[in-house]
């Protein structure tokens, strides 16, 4: 799940709790929900508009690298620019992405990792077994491994974190639906997980707070503080302000901090980032809006600014089962209408178009970006065979929450004129989409930016506001999730996604990037995924 106390400077409620909600009051068997109960994270959408270039390192593709460290001196000390803050630091019971964003890998580890690609890399486990049936794993961990406090961490703690995550129907609880039992063996160092039906979602799942570690022992305020095993601990934490990291002294791995202190500054409005960039009150901005960054894409000599690769899916859905839009050829002829060259030029070319469902980190991926190439001949035609034409369009209204703006309505509602669509752009406020698409399902076409990763479930839920329903994909996806191997898993999901996209429930107008920037100096802050997961073990500043 991802945040947000407020999106675009909104202050509150977190969204995906109001969502979340709304999920468990009609929750499903439990099938279908992997990772988080809900993939509609709306206030994940932070800027509308990026300017980025693909990251570029020699020894790490997807991390910032700049700078000689031998003829200058590292600072002990680096200040780091982010948009959306935590309300507080209860990882177990709050939800909202800027927790797993600063915390997971930081301050708490998990028995395993993701890495920079979106895949699973060991951590507090070093390695792990997988029985044939692919309902037993057994995990063999490190050794010597300590908390923060100085408690030494064992395969106990780790089987009574899970398990009191089951017990006590911690965030995310839902994603551990097939765990039959963890247990732990001290003797031997491991921790054996036995699942009542197989699911090669697992692992990855365990990346996030399910597989998150915690101290039995420990006595402390989760809400303000924080006793991990990763490389920093928490020194002090404001409110809506600020986080400040220190090294972890007792830190037991192979990724000890590389900088002494690391202090988090958040900076909801967009315009006193930038300034803080500027002043040097911050070496690193993450987000930082299109129109905003030209100064410092201009100013190659102080600053670079870096496209980051992330899982968000703007998805324009069309209500399966709605009047107007039940009719295949009408939703076949809109995505034949949608430039997404266009759309994705007008937020400064840094989004990468998107064909289908599952975008390029995620399992499965395939590109179907060739499906409807846009062709307004071929969309004409459709729209001619369903009894429409530009001089007899067809009325529809597309729904979204306001904190995408309006460009984006202005743009499509101009795109699908040429082929007789008179769409009725209603954009509102977050609430109220949640009351009548979410919930009520009461829309001809919506707008969403889907930040989750592994969120394909979605279309395999015919309860899902999509009102998508199709037999095979619910298959496909079923055995998929059953599959014992990652490249029979990644087959499947493919084959799914693929019907998915014919189908045309949507149109995925693009995978929307994040821009980094950061003063020239700074090296080893990570560009891809840096909105949901942050390691900054390997930050370093030289001045």
């Amino acid at each position: 799940m991802s945040d947000n106390n407020g999106a675009h400077g909104q202050t509150g409620a977190t969204t995906d709790s109001s969502l979340e909600g709304r999920v468990k009051a009609r929750k499903q068997n439990g099938r279908w929900w992997l990772g988080a109960i809900i993939g509609v994270i709306v206030a994940v959408a932070i800027i509308i508009g990026v300017n980025l270039a693909k990251p570029k390192s020699s020894t790490n593709p997807s991390v910032i690298g700049t700078g000689n460290a031998a003829s200058v001196s590292a600072a002990d000390t680096v200040t780091i620019g982010l948009k959306l803050a935590p309300t507080n630091l209860d990882i177990r019971n709050t939800s909202g992405s800027t927790l797993d964003q600063i915390l997971i890998g930081n301050v708490y580890e998990g028995l395993v990792a993701r890495d920079e690609n979106n895949q699973v890399v060991p951590s507090i486990a070093k390695s792990w077994d997988e029985s044939k049936d692919g309902l037993t794993y057994t995990f063999h961990l490190n050794e010597n491994m300590t908390f923060s406090n100085g408690d030494k961490l064992t395969a106990e703690d780790v089987a009574w974190s899970i398990n009191e995550l089951i017990k006590n129907q911690y965030h995310d609880v839902d994603s551990l639906s097939m765990v039959k039992s963890v247990a732990s063996d001290d003797n031997e160092n491991t921790v054996t997980i036995t699942l009542k039906t197989a699911n090669s979602n697992l692992l990855w799942t365990l990346t996030g707070r399910p597989g998150l570690v915690f101290d039995k022992d420990a006595q402390y305020d989760a809400k303000t503080e924080a006793i991990g095993s990763g490389p920093y601990t928490v020194a002090k934490f404001v409110t809506n302000d600020s986080i400040t990291l220190t090294a972890n002294p007792k830190y037991w791995g192979a990724h000890k901090a590389k900088t002494e202190n690391v202090i988090i500054k958040y900076l909801a409005d967009d315009n006193a980032a930038v300034n803080a960039l500027k002043s040097g009150t911050v070496q690193v901005l993450a987000p930082i809006t299109e129109n905003l960054a030209s100064p410092f894409t201009s100013d190659s000599e102080h600053y670079t600014v870096k496209a980051g690769d992330d899982t968000d899916k703007y998805v324009m859905a069309f209500n399966s089962k709605g009047k107007n839009t039940s009719d295949k050829r009408v939703r076949q002829a809109i995505r034949y209408a949608i430039n997404h060259e266009e759309l994705i030029a007008s937020r400064g070319g840094a989004d990468k178009a998107l064909g289908g469902p599952i975008p390029s980190l995620d399992p499965g991926y395939e590109d179907l970006t060739g499906l409807y190439p846009y062709d307004l001949d071929k969309a004409k035609s459709l729209m001619a065979e369903a009894g429409y034409t530009e001089s007899k369009p067809l009325a529809l209204t597309l729904t979204y929450a306001n904190i995408y703006g309006t460009e984006l309505g202005d743009q499509l509602r101009s795109q699908l004129a040429k082929i007789g669509i008179d769409l009725k752009v209603n954009v509102v406020e977050f609430s109220t989409w949640l009351q009548d698409v979410y919930t009520n399902k009461d829309y001809d076409i919506s707008l969403v930016d889907h930040n989750e990763s592994h969120d394909f479930y979605q279309w395999a839920d015919p309860t899902y506001y999509y009102n998508y329903d199709n037999k095979d994909v619910q298959d496909l996806y079923e055995q998929a999730i059953a599959a014992t191997s990652d490249d029979e898993r990644d087959e499947l999901l493919a084959k799914a996604a693929k019907i998915v996209s014919e189908d045309a429930p949507a149109d995925w107008l693009f995978n929307y990037r994040v821009t980094t920037v950061w003063v020239n100096g700074v090296s080893g802050f990570p560009v891809n995924l840096n909105q949901t997961f942050l390691p900054l073990y390997n930050v370093t500043y030289t001045k």
